[in-house]
């Protein structure tokens, strides 16, 4: 596909995921699969990590993940962080790591080559962390009272393009308006539904993954609570 008006507004990437690998024989190394998003500074898709421990290979990109199926091990350093279902990472450019899963396990990414912090490492997305209030939708942009937004920030890349963290949020709706970034998100709690320009409808509720492509043009109408991970490459 060429172009970001020949892609949906939203993708599931729970599904991507599940069929990317479904589709294809069992690979023996860790295999990755990707959206044919327009060339740039960000990649999204599917990650699979089989059976086994794998060899070290170093991380060209800062990249966000959260584990669709399965749980991982990423070692670095000799020190493991594990992950489950639901758990959610980045791995800074530069870091050198070693994968591991006790059965295959199928994970969910955004890569960000870009300005990236120093040091290399591994930030864990914190679910239990302390929410600031944070910014609102436009009131010409509302058409339900102004919500009650929170977020906390765990990762942002040196430049600020791109961030990862937790947000929510008391129900509101909005009228459609364009998306200038990348955003994935992965809900915790609650449900929203998003319609298009051309009125195509999508609903997302627990636990889904999902991306909202850059040139969107998308509403948004949650009638509950809603908290989500969210990964966002949004240029300067």
């Amino acid at each position: 596909m060429d172009g970001e008006q020949s892609l949906p507004s939203f993708l599931d990437l729970r599904l991507f995921a599940d069929r990317s690998v479904s589709s294809r024989p069992a690979p023996k190394a860790v295999a990755r699969w990707e959206l044919p998003l327009p060339a740039g500074a960000v990649s999204v898709g599917a990650l699979l990590v089989p059976e086994g421990r794998h060899a070290a290979s170093v991380a060209d990109a800062d990249e966000f993940f959260v584990v669709h199926d399965g749980a991982v091990s990423v070692e670095v350093d000799g020190v493991e962080a594990a992950f489950g279902e639901g758990e959610s990472f980045v791995v800074r450019a530069g870091t050198a790591l070693r994968w591991q899963a006790a059965a295959a396990a199928a994970l969910v990414f955004m890569r960000y080559r870009g300005a990236s912090a120093t040091g290399g490492g591994i930030v864990r997305i914190d679910r239990g962390a302390g929410l600031a209030a944070s910014g609102t939708p436009s009131n010409e942009l509302l058409t339900t009272p102004v919500p009650s937004c929170r977020n906390h920030t765990d990762y942002s890349s040196q430049d600020g393009e791109f961030v990862c963290g937790i947000w929510d949020s008391t129900p509101y709706a909005r009228r459609a308006m364009r998306y200038r970034h990348y955003e994935l998100m992965h809900l915790l709690d609650g449900e929203v539904t998003f319609v298009d320009a051309a009125g195509t409808a999508g609903t997302f509720s627990r636990g889904d993954i999902f991306l909202v492509r850059q040139g969107a043009e998308c509403s948004w109408d949650s009638k509950v609570y809603v908290r989500k991970v969210y990964a966002i490459w949004r240029p300067a």
